[in-house]
């Protein structure tokens, strides 16, 4: 086999990713909180960075990119060319100012605005167990317990694995459970959910006999509605085990979930707020927090003709103006698209924000994108991870991006409107004769809506809807 070396020239295209254009991707999609933390990581990194304080004037105009960038076109914007020495000459800078005649927020919310840290299940039964009359000795073998506590409440070691620790006895672990057992919430500490549905009833004195069978024996006949199967082995009608059923639902099977968890909490903060005013949806976009760049200008010297300092230095600063000027630009262009893609969902989800879910259209990312002007995936990155504010309450903005079915008139409803309708109809059902999923089906279509049995047990399943055999009521 013989092997030659060659030279060959060929012309190819590629789409060159540069660092301010994936920048500029990265600043589109992330939301306010998180655009907050990279703002605040690239004035750390970028000493030509400045934030402007509250109190500076900011009366300079935006200055805002003079045609809308598609991030995802094949003609990625060259790099910046700024003549930097006549631009610290006119001292303007690229900060994002607020627009003349919009509304500023210059009050800081208060300290009494916000709330403390809800304590955690350990550390409710510990407060507890200081307040306890029980000798030192026990509180040590009750805190023991509480250490084994798992987040639904319940105890997870058994007494015959303490006793092999502690070496203190069973008697003595029993009688130190029971002090436990007597802390609020009711049920804590228990072993199973028997016993913890039974410390719930000692608790709320409730001496039902037919509740406490159902406890230690039905259970799971209960979990699957099998109420006339019960009372056939009983001996008693359906209605009374209906009754037993619904005194067991009033009672907390997870008594430990009640109580906040450090990692649960979540706050939401809209990044696009739909106000009505007059008849009218004005958009703002919520971009409060994020704090307003500036060029520093202590750094003119640098660049200025008379400088001395060497080509290095000079070449450093000037890519770092470069870099400061890119982000400025991209966090304005983030704005301006947001602003854009919110306006394209509020006109075209008008009967959502009149009527609610029912009103709710179908939509996909491409017809917002051929609307707005912009690539597919330039939408999908504007509207991920991010909420909008609007009269109807606070949404993800990819809930306005549903799939539908056709109605007999040929107009789209969106899988999320046939939802609501779902709920409707169970809502205003004969509980005694609950409908079917094919039932429900047919009134669908009466409605002129064609939906199939097995899409109406899909949306009732994600509703968290029981079946009809557990729907019923005696």
């Amino acid at each position: 086999m013989r092997i030659d070396f060659g030279l060959n020239l060929e012309q190819t295209q590629k789409l060159i990713m540069t660092p301010e254009l994936r920048q500029a991707i990265t600043v589109l999609q992330l939301s306010s909180l998180e655009l907050v933390e990279y703002v605040e990581q690239q004035v750390l990194e970028n000493p030509m960075l400045e934030v402007k304080d509250h109190d500076q004037e900011r009366g300079e105009e935006i200055a805002a990119p003079q045609e809308d960038v598609d991030i995802d076109s094949n003609n990625p914007k060259k790099e910046l060319d700024l003549d930097w020495e006549e631009y610290f000459q006119d001292r303007s800078d690229l900060g994002l100012s607020p627009i003349r005649g919009q509304r500023e927020i210059s009050e800081q919310p208060g300290y009494e605005q916000f709330v403390s840290q809800a304590p955690t299940l350990i550390e409710h039964l510990t407060f507890q167990l200081s307040l306890s009359r029980a000798s030192k000795e026990l509180k040590q073998i009750v805190q023991y317990l509480i250490g084994n506590i798992d987040s639904r409440g319940y105890l997870g070691i058994d007494l015959e694995d303490a006793n092999e620790q502690l070496g203190v006895g069973t008697p003595r672990l029993e009688e130190a459970l029971k002090v436990l057992q007597g802390f609020d919430p009711p049920g804590v500490g228990a072993r199973n959910l028997q016993e913890c549905l039974r410390i719930q009833l000692d608790f709320l004195k409730i001496d039902n006999q037919l509740v406490k069978v159902l406890i230690d024996e039905y259970l799971p006949d209960l979990a699957s509605g099998r109420l006339a199967k019960i009372a056939v082995k009983l001996n008693v009608s359906p209605l009374e085990v209906q009754e037993a059923a619904d005194i067991l639902k009033k009672l907390e099977p997870k008594p430990g979930r009640n109580l906040t968890q450090h990692d649960e909490l979540r706050y939401i903060t809209p990044d696009v707020v739909v106000e009505r005013v007059e008849g009218q949806y004005i958009i703002l976009v919520n971009d409060v927090a994020i704090p307003r760049l500036s060029i520093n200008n202590t750094y003119r010297t640098v660049l200025s003709k008379n400088s001395s300092a060497d080509q290095n230095t000079k070449q450093f600063v000037e890519e770092k103006l470069n870099a400061a000027a890119w982000l400025i630009r991209s966090i304005e262009q983030r704005r301006l698209t947001l602003y854009k893609v919110a306006n394209c969902l509020v006109d075209l989800q008008r009967e959502f924000l009149e009527h609610g879910v029912k009103g709710l259209k179908p939509l996909n990312l491409k017809k917002v994108a051929d609307i707005v002007g912009v690539h597919e995936s330039t939408v999908s990155r504007a509207t991920s991870n991010k909420y909008i504010q609007t009269p109807q309450g606070v949404f993800e903005m990819k809930y306005f991006f549903s799939t539908g079915l056709s109605d007999t008139s040929g107009s789209q409803v969106s899988s999320e409107s046939l939802k609501k309708i779902l709920q409707e109809i169970i809502q205003e059902e004969d509980t005694s004769a609950p409908l079917s999923d094919q039932k429900i089906a047919e009134m669908f279509g009466q409605r002129g809506i064609k939906i199939s049995r097995r899409t109406v047990t899909k949306y009732r399943d994600e509703l968290g809807i029981p079946a009809t055999t557990r729907r019923k009521r005696y």
